[in-house]
């Protein structure tokens, strides 16, 4: 039918890091929607670049043939993680005109400090952001040692409906649109 790919960006590179919990978590509930690939790409293995665009490993390539995101992003210090800017930064017109959601995750803001800068590095980047997020707070506690949810995710299992049916429409406009008409970049 619509055989989307979507990359699913796991934005931290830390040692004993909750992302890994989060995404399997995450990737578990989104592939239950169908005409779906997901292209699962992890920043702590794409190495670090200098941090100024230099392009890292095939990261660009998979951009390129993603036809929307989601961005899986820790929060640290109010913001978002260096490695993470420097894999979005790798790339430019691969980004244009395709949706990005995200899933956040830290302590009490539980990541939507980092989010709400991403979008405005996406919006830079020509990238619609979805505006319904799926966020944990105190991400830690609610993951044992070994990534199993402690207690009922309910409330958060809505949310990724949410967000990959918003994600998945966008996705299908903007590239039934880009197909009829390119995006005029410049």
């Amino acid at each position: 039918m619509n055989d989307l790919r979507i990359a699913v960006i796991l934005g931290a590179n830390r040692n004993g890091r909750t992302g890994p919990a989060v995404a399997r978590w995450f990737l578990e509930r989104a592939t239950e929607h169908e005409d779906v690939e997901l292209d699962v790409v992890d920043v702590a293995e794409l190495g670090h670049g200098d941090g100024h665009g230099t392009p890292l490993a095939d990261f660009g390539a998979r951009v390129a043939a993603a036809d929307g995101f989601v961005v899986l992003t820790p929060e640290y210090n109010h913001g978002y993680p260096g490695p993470l800017k420097a894999a979005i930064d790798s790339a430019r017109q691969e980004w244009f005109a395709k949706p990005v959601a995200f899933v956040s995750y830290g302590g009490i803001s539980g990541g939507l400090r980092a989010v709400e800068q991403l979008r405005t590095v996406f919006s830079e980047l020509h990238v619609t952001t979805v505006r319904d997020t799926v966020s944990f707070h105190d991400a830690q506690a609610l993951f044992d040692p070994d990534g199993i949810p402690v207690g009922s995710m309910k409330g958060a299992e809505q949310a990724v409906d949410t967000l990959m049916r918003q994600l998945l429409w966008w996705a299908v406009s903007l590239r039934e649109a880009r197909e009829k008409r390119p995006y005029p970049s410049g």
